[in-house]
């Protein structure tokens, strides 16, 4: 299992629930879900995404508190890290 970057993040937003391209320029690890357009049901599949290419177990809806894009490549880190730990 590796980290997940804020590229990785990007590209499985675009990928797995179809979110419109961010602004060109805009900083994209502060943008809240809700800048980027996604609803509860978009964050489930985004929450199903992740946890099959990083082999992480996301809790149902952790998703939803994150505040930011840059939150969510943090609480994915801290799942493969304990992964990797045996935690």
């Amino acid at each position: 299992m590796t980290a997940m970057t804020i590229d990785d993040l990007r590209q499985i937003l675009y990928s797995a629930a179809g979110a419109a391209e961010h602004e060109p320029g805009a900083d994209f690890a502060s943008a809240t879900f809700g800048d980027l357009g996604y609803d509860s049901l978009a964050l489930m599949e985004l929450t199903a995404a992740i946890s099959h290419r990083f082999e992480v177990a996301v809790p149902e809806g952790a998703l939803e508190y994150r505040t930011t894009a840059q939150d969510t490549v943090d609480l994915v880190n801290q799942l493969v890290g304990a992964n990797r730990d045996g935690s």
